[in-house]
């Protein structure tokens, strides 16, 4: 027989949501047949099969949520398959240890017989299986293995074990050494906060907002941040959104106010290519390219779909790229590549009437520009007050990588380029 395990469809996926199944038992599949669909935080993809056989079981029901990376989710028939080689992107063997069983003689006996009762914690001088990574987490935690109870296979204690318990308290010392290591502080309940029990509805956390929650939590706190904020006056660039829309109409093409923003974009990128830049430990990362990623909103959070190169396209091409990813990512149908990476972000909220705000820095890029509503606004013109249609935009730079001059000179080459749009065109 030969399991079909979880596959982590992209290198940050560690759980996902069996979302349809193509095959049923008694079905024959072929290596490359499509046999489920899979949710991640960000995307639903189709998965195929790697191996060919009958299906014998479907282990994980259809709409299963939380299902962890590498759990066996059907079988077929056949002779057992030699193990696959490892991919670059899988978790590490001690992450896998917690979904195996040790390979000791009895525990291959005992293989087909499902522990009947969760065995008791280990007594003084009995040996406790646990696996490499539940063994480091509990060292770090502070807590005494033979003092927990495990839910892996044959008793055996894995992470979601060690997890429990640190949570549970039983942790000795484990609040000091959550607090030596910088870990977030712990958020205390609605009742301990004194909202009465029965006054919400409490809506679970999927994976996407858990993924959100996450990394916008580390990058506010870990990222030295701060906004340069400019005005721009867009009458020029909204008779030229007209004229540019009156030639591209027959193709059935229409240009925004965000693609022009994402063309002047670009361009300011290679113009200061200090500011198309990211920090890491070893240096600063010099982009070759300006990948622009747009923010777009979807049931239960926000992707960021990337232009590839968008320096090297036009405004007809970037208008198409973006209405396309845009919709397929409200379908949750992209790629990994087409969300993951980006040298730097934009977010539009000018079409709800947001005059002004401030993104959080989309790591590892080293900036974000937040777009606000075009609007009737009094302008000074020598000692004349005039009415334009002003844009406000605010640059959040990441000041290990961005200073405020290098925002500054981004911000100088990006708004004669807005407000002139012929400037980008010729």
């Amino acid at each position: 027989m030969t399991d079909i395990l979880m596959p982590a469809l992209s290198p940050t996926m560690e759980e996902g949501v069996l979302a349809k199944w193509h095959i049923k038992v008694g079905d024959t599949v072929s290596a490359g047949d499509v046999i489920a669909e899979i949710e991640t935080d960000k995307a639903t993809m189709e998965v195929e099969a790697v191996d060919e056989g009958e299906v014998l079981e479907i282990l994980v029901a259809e709409g299963a949520e939380g299902v962890k990376v590498n759990t066996p989710i059907a079988r077929l028939a056949g002779d057992d398959a030699a193990p696959a080689p490892k991919k670059k992107d899988e978790p590490k063997a001690e992450d896998k240890a917690d979904e195996k069983v040790e390979s000791k003689p009895e525990a291959k006996a005992e293989k087909s017989e499902a522990p009947k009762a969760a065995p008791a914690p280990a007594k003084d001088g009995e040996r406790v299986f646990a696996s490499p990574l539940a063994r480091r987490l509990a060292k770090d935690a502070g807590l005494d293995l033979k003092s927990l109870k495990g839910t892996g296979p044959h008793g055996r204690i894995v992470k979601a074990d060690v997890e429990a318990a640190g949570k549970g308290g039983a942790a000795k010392g484990a609040t000091t050494a959550a607090a030596a290591s910088g870990e977030p502080r712990k958020v205390l309940s609605l009742e301990q906060q004194g909202i009465a029990p029965g006054s919400y509805d409490l809506i679970p956390l999927d994976g996407m907002r858990k993924a959100i929650a996450r990394r916008l939590t580390d990058s506010f706190r870990d990222v030295p941040h701060f906004p340069l904020v400019i005005d721009c006056e867009i009458d020029g660039l909204l008779a030229a959104r007209a004229q540019v829309n009156a030639v591209l109409e027959p193709q059935g093409i229409k240009v925004s106010v965000n693609d022009f923003v994402m063309k002047a974009v670009a361009m300011a990128l290679k113009a200061v290519p200090e500011a198309n830049a990211s920090y890491t430990p070893e240096g600063i990362a010099m982009h070759h390219h300006a990948d622009v990623a747009m923010a777009v909103a979807i049931d239960g959070g926000l992707i960021t779909p990337i232009i590839r190169k968008a320096e090297t396209k036009s405004l007809a091409e970037i208008a198409t790229e973006s209405k396309d990813l845009a919709r397929r990512a409200r379908d949750r149908k992209l790629k990994p590549d087409e969300f993951q990476g980006g040298t730097f972000s934009v977010s539009n909220l000018g079409m709800f009437g947001i005059k002004s705000f401030a993104s959080i820095i989309n790591e590892p890029q080293g900036a974000i520009m937040s777009v606000g509503a075009g609007e009737k606004r009094p302008v000074v013109r020598g000692d004349r007050i005039e009415i334009a249609t002003v844009m406000t935009v605010t640059l959040t730079c990441d000041h290990r990588v961005v200073d405020g001059a290098v925002g500054a000179r981004f911000l100088q080459a990006f708004k004669p380029m807005i407000e002139n749009p012929v400037t980008m065109l010729a």
